[in-house]
């Protein structure tokens, strides 16, 4: 794998890859407000996926749909050879988080209805423009490689990338590079919680509750359960706070049936757990499953385990992120006018918290940790690294309504820009300078440790296709305004 000869050659190749994504910037904008304008949500994002490979298709990708089993999963390649890029791209919308565009107070188009509070109609759009890009300076410039966009559709619910991971479909690449609309602007060595998602489901007996004892209570076994776990908190390791806590959440999903004077015959809990390392929550999971079985025992009732999501915790790769971040500092953040930020700030009062400018600068390179992703199933395959670009206000919450207002002006098509032209400059040093990805493979091996790339999925595992599919059959069809 031969590279540039000169810095001359690559900043002309750079120069030349700026000046097509200026030149295409209208169709992207085109695509990233049809799908903001009709908000899908997790395992449903039919339209979105089929828009982006409509897109890659148009600028000369072959495209793989359905891949590893979900339908609007797809993998998009051009080039031949090594190295072999992966350019991340997400897609699915947030319940509850409809939102009018063009609008400085809480309107939402469809009372209830989805909307993309999290700016994952730029994101996924943000990696096709780049991915576009570095085909048409690879062809200009005759560089080797190939270039593969990863549709991953239920990133909220942190589905889609173990799914191909489990299917092999995220093995065989040299570097993923990626980014994420937020509240502020950098590129850090940042790693990530391993998660789980998990419900058991309960079944009993009904009976009259003037004689219980002739039923087998399904709530009572969920309650039960839900008490030894918290005993079970005592026994986990607390992890490394403030960054990564090891914890996990429930609820009661379901219970029926939902009268008093009737014992329930049915009852779900549903676990979520954020812990530092796979192997920590690999073992909290075994341990919460044990107390959904001794709680069944001890009523007399059965227990059923459903998997919903299982992740890795993220692998951090400073060399790639110093890549991503060098190019970030050369080309700078995205540029907000004085009517942009008073909008935000308009949107900031009409939320009830204090007003505050977008991000204006570009934070120094760092590490810590980011919310949980499902991105961390590329970090065990091979470097990863991502640019967080500012879209929106920095204290409202990320998953809120005044993200989905953002995500649709002209803070949403900066930010998006501005992210494609950092992702394909960095794509331009990795295709250029082999020492780049040798460096960064050297760097995960040694975090690694000998380990390896496993799917923390059962083997039986399938994906969930209908999840939110009754949901969204109520709102697909409409579009936001």
């Amino acid at each position: 794998m031969g590279g540039i000869e000169t810095d001359t050659d690559v900043r002309h190749i750079k120069r030349d890859m700026l000046a097509w994504t200026e030149a295409h910037k209208e169709a992207f904008y085109g695509i990233a407000d049809k799908i903001w304008s009709n908000p899908e949500l997790s395992m449903q994002e039919y339209e979105a996926s089929k828009l982006l490979c409509e897109a890659l298709t148009d600028f000369g990708f072959e495209v793989e749909r359905g891949v590893g089993g979900m339908p609007t999963a797809f993998i998009a390649s051009s080039g031949s050879g090594r190295p072999v890029i992966g350019i991340n791209c997400e897609y699915d919308a947030l319940p509850g988080l409809s939102q009018a565009a063009h609008t400085t107070g809480k309107s939402p188009v469809i009372s209830g209805g989805p909307g993309h509070g999290c700016g994952h109609n730029l994101l996924g759009v943000g990696g096709v423009k780049a991915a576009a890009a570095l085909r048409f300076v690879m062809e200009k410039h005759k560089l080797p490689g190939t270039i593969k966009v990863i549709g991953a559709p239920a990133e909220e619910l942190c589905l889609g990338k173990p799914f191909l991971g489990k299917a092999g479909e995220l093995a065989g690449f040299d570097a993923f590079l990626d980014w994420h609309p937020w509240y502020f602007n950098a590129a850090g060595a940042f790693g990530a919680p391993a998660y789980f998602s998990v419900k058991y489901h309960y079944t009993g007996k009904t009976a009259h509750g003037n004689a219980p004892w002739h039923g087998r209570s399904a709530l009572d076994a969920a309650l039960l359960q839900a008490h030894a776990t918290e005993f079970l908190r005592e026994h986990i390791d607390p992890g490394q706070p403030p960054f990564a806590a090891n914890t996990f959440n429930y609820t009661f999903a379901d219970t029926g049936p939902e009268f008093p004077s009737v014992v329930p015959d049915r009852a779900t809990i549903w676990y979520v757990g954020r812990f530092v390392t796979s192997d920590e929550a690999e073992d909290a999971l075994r341990r919460i499953g044990k107390c959904a079985e001794g709680a069944a025992i001890a009523t007399e009732t059965s227990v059923e385990t459903e998997i919903i999501a299982v992740t890795n915790h993220r692998v951090p790769n400073e060399t790639l992120a110093e890549c991503v971040h060098a190019n970030f500092v050369e080309l700078g953040p995205p540029v907000f006018t004085a009517e942009e930020n008073a909008e935000v700030r308009a949107l900031q009062r009409a939320a009830g918290v204090p007003e505050t400018a977008l991000a204006s600068d570009i934070l120094p390179m760092a590490g810590g940790y980011t919310p949980v992703s499902d991105v961390s199933e590329f970090s065990w395959n091979a470097p990863y690294a991502a640019a967080s670009v500012a879209l929106g206000p920095d204290n409202t919450g990320w998953h809120h309504w005044t993200i989905t207002a953002c995500a649709a002006g002209s803070m949403g098509r900066k930010s998006m820009d501005k992210a494609a032209d950092i992702i394909a400059a960095a794509g331009i040093d990795l295709l250029t300078d082999p020492s780049v990805i040798a460096r960064a493979r050297g760097e995960l091996d040694e975090r690694l440790a000998g380990k390896s790339y496993r799917c923390l999925l059962p083997e039986d595992a399938k994906p969930p296709l209908d999840l939110n599919a009754d949901i969204m059959e109520k709102y697909r069809g409409t579009r936001s305004k």
